[in-house]
């Protein structure tokens, strides 16, 4: 089962955000960082193969206090399809090589 793990601080790195499920049978755990600050965005994505397991994470961890936030861990929803973006003016952006 895979979760969401929101809230976060944004001071919260990788190695942070993977201690804080190192006690639960975690196999994959993934932060998001923002491209441009290489901060967190503060949310992420924890991935469990026992469903029992996960469910004990979500109750045992949401509304955890991290430096002074209150985590939301809930089940991960798939990621909706979204339109493409448009450029400005309407127009089709144009790639110049």
């Amino acid at each position: 089962m895979k979760l969401y793990i929101g809230n976060l601080p944004f001071s919260v790195d990788d190695a942070g955000f993977k201690k804080l499920f190192e006690s639960y049978e975690v196999e994959e755990a993934t932060l998001i960082i923002d491209k441009f600050s290489g901060r967190s965005k503060g949310f992420g994505f924890v991935t469990i193969a026992d469903d029992e397991v996960a469910k004990k994470v979500i109750t045992e961890m949401n509304g955890k206090d991290v430096d002074g936030r209150e985590l939301k861990v809930s089940e991960a929803k798939p990621m909706e399809d979204r339109p493409p973006r448009k450029s400005f003016g309407g127009q089709q952006q144009r790639r110049r090589f």
